[in-house]
């Protein structure tokens, strides 16, 4: 594997692996409404990443700037609406996941996120023409046999949890046709349409602005290490690897958020959910077995 390759895999498996231990920060503002968590997630992401962009990444701006200003009006438009089209599926992906919690079932949010790798992975073979060989096609059925196996519930749920998949699956997929830009700028450009996207709700369910210390502490922590960073990891791997492959990759966020429930949270683990996870684990390793074995010639020379 090329060094240039492996590092946007790497950037792909670090991504997914924060995600793993969101439940840490946010169990830590259980006491606060779900949504209200959000709105401060997003706003404050919005001034940390402009911050960081206009301290540290004036230049990159500029180029961008100059990109745009250079194309022909056809090809801006095309940019523009794909900024825009994932902007808005990423928003309500958010806002679906947080319906859910509150108004359908824990489960179903929590398992959108089991259905969103196989989704993108045929999203990809499909819409991008990404190749799946054999032995992908094979994990991908193996994904889909843990699914099956921790699938519980109505009708309902499972609606609700193919929705919010869908919903993140075809933002990957945008992401993936878009090269062009910077991708620290586009994650901003991003979050500055989803604050806008989100300022209606907002000013219609305003409550005081939380006071407090322990707060705040978390709302950054969640804004700097669970927002801006992961989804940059995520924005930037997809330079470089198919949009299946991190989909599949997806597939470590359950893992080790199974785990930290378990270990951190000490909840309670049956042996049919142990067995669902062990097939997810294998199928992660199956998917990526090319990856995984050019890695490690690599390591060796």
């Amino acid at each position: 594997m090329h060094e240039s390759k492996l590092k946007y895999f790497l950037s792909a498996i670090l991504s997914v692996c924060i995600w793993g231990f969101f439940s840490i920060p946010l169990r830590n503002l259980k006491a606060y409404a779900p949504e209200e968590i959000l709105y401060y997630r997003i706003f404050s992401s919005l001034i940390l990443i402009w911050l960081c962009i206009f301290i540290f990444r004036r230049k990159q701006l500029k180029n961008d700037f100059s990109f745009l200003k250079n194309l022909d009006a056809a090809k801006r438009k095309i940019i523009l609406l794909q900024i825009i089209v994932s902007t808005i599926l990423l928003t309500l992906n958010w806002f679906t996941f947080i319906y859910a919690i509150n108004n359908v079932s824990l489960k179903s949010a929590a398992f959108a996120y089991m259905v969103c790798p196989l989704i993108t992975a045929f999203g990809g073979f499909l819409i991008l023409k990404e190749h799946l060989s054999k032995l992908k096609l094979i994990s991908l059925g193996i994904a889909l046999l843990s699914i099956v196996l921790l699938a519980t519930g109505s009708y309902i749920e499972v609606l609700w949890s193919v929705i919010i998949a869908a919903l993140y699956a075809f933002y990957l997929i945008i992401q993936r046709k878009m090269h062009s830009l910077d991708k620290f700028n586009t994650l901003a450009v991003q979050i500055t349409l989803a604050v806008f996207l989100m300022l209606p709700f907002y000013i219609h369910q305003h409550q005081a602005v939380p006071s407090g210390i322990d707060f705040w502490v978390n709302i950054i922590l969640i804004a700097v290490l669970f927002t801006i960073i992961p989804l940059f990891l995520s924005l930037y791997a997809l330079i470089g690897i198919p949009s299946s492959t991190l989909g599949i990759i997806i597939y470590l966020n359950p893992i080790i958020a199974f785990s930290v429930a378990i270990i951190y949270f000490d909840e309670h683990i049956t042996q049919h959910q142990m067995l669902a996870y062990s097939l997810l684990f294998s199928s992660v390793l199956l998917f990526n077995y090319n990856l995984i074995k050019e890695i490690s010639i690599f390591k060796r020379k």
